[in-house]
């Protein structure tokens, strides 16, 4: 049997991979020959489309590290009898962690300070305040594993207050979170100081957030992203920037990946950008990695496909 591993993994899962078949891993450039050669696939963020998916003829699953998996060409897949599997709640807290960084870094104006140090700039600090977040009110779009883990980091440290947008989860959910439910964006957005951002992408969210969605939040309002870029219209977000309209913006992902280093939201000195890394941690990458390659490994031995999404 072949493995053939597309992006980079932590060693443990290729380690795990190697004990029970042939592995072919990046940086080989052999992996592109993955469809004509592999019975297993795993992958982090290689986009796989439909035409890969027609010419591979042996491989029995795809295994993608993490949740989402908008870079798959899934009904290609479900066509074609080839399974997709994922790995649900691993990389939770970490993601959470990252939203909570990526929000108080541009609150306390941490990356901003940083930049001016080093180039040596003149600060002025009355001209460089940043903003409090004790008992302010956070919204949070989408109360999964990650939103519900966010939502609790904001209640203990800072106690704030939680509005929760989440049209998919039943309506007892997150009993034990202090919080007030809406039933809309509408509902929320006029409201927060900071809003974040936890859904997958997909048809119905993708440019949940553009320019009307903007227009209605407060001028001095926070906006994070760790979820997928295609959520946050980007094009309406640069140029609600330019005109002053909200505080800061920290993103860890983006439309396209990884952005042009001339992209415009990266020229701005309130938006705050990390590589796609939420779930970049020691912990969650060994775990993950290893469960991935032993997902794989079970659909060679027999197995069901675990975490299957098709």
């Amino acid at each position: 049997m072949k493995i053939y591993i597309l992006d980079a993994f932590h060693e443990a899962g290729i380690a795990l991979a190697r004990q029970h078949a042939e592995v072919v891993c990046w940086p080989d450039p052999a992996i592109r020959n993955w469809p004509e050669d592999a019975d297993g696939v795993m992958v982090r963020m290689t986009p796989i489309t439909a035409e890969e998916i027609a010419r591979a003829k042996h491989v029995k699953v795809i295994c993608k590290q993490g949740v989402g998996v908008d870079t798959i060409a899934l009904d290609a897949a479900k066509k074609h009898g080839i399974p997709v599997c994922r790995t649900p709640g691993v990389n939770s807290e970490a993601v959470a962690e990252m939203g909570f960084a990526l929000a108080l870094s541009v609150t306390r104006r941490v990356t901003r300070f940083d930049r001016m140090l080093r180039a040596g700039d003149e600060i002025v600090r009355p001209q460089n305040l940043g903003i409090e977040m004790y008992g302010k009110t956070v919204g949070i779009v989408g109360m999964g594993n990650i939103g519900s883990r966010t939502a609790r980091k904001w209640l203990g440290a800072f106690d704030t207050k939680i509005l929760a947008y989440d049209p998919h989860a039943p309506a007892d959910s997150w009993s034990d979170i202090a919080h007030t439910r809406v039933s809309s964006l509408q509902e929320l957005l006029p409201h927060v100081d900071l809003l974040t951002l936890h859904l997958p992408l997909t048809e119905e969210s993708r440019h949940l957030i553009s320019r009307d969605e903007l227009a209605m939040m407060k001028p001095d309002a926070v906006l994070i992203n760790v979820s997928r870029g295609g959520i946050i219209d980007e094009q309406a977000l640069y140029e609600s920037l330019k005109k002053g309209h909200l505080f800061g913006v920290g993103l860890d992902v983006f439309e396209v990946e990884p952005p042009p280093a001339d992209y415009p939201l990266l020229s701005l000195p309130n938006v705050v950008a990390t590589p796609h890394a939420a779930g970049g941690t020691h912990d969650t990458q060994r775990i993950s990695s290893l469960q991935v390659a032993q997902q794989v490994l079970d659909v060679f031995n027999g197995k069901p496909p675990p975490n299957r999404v098709v």
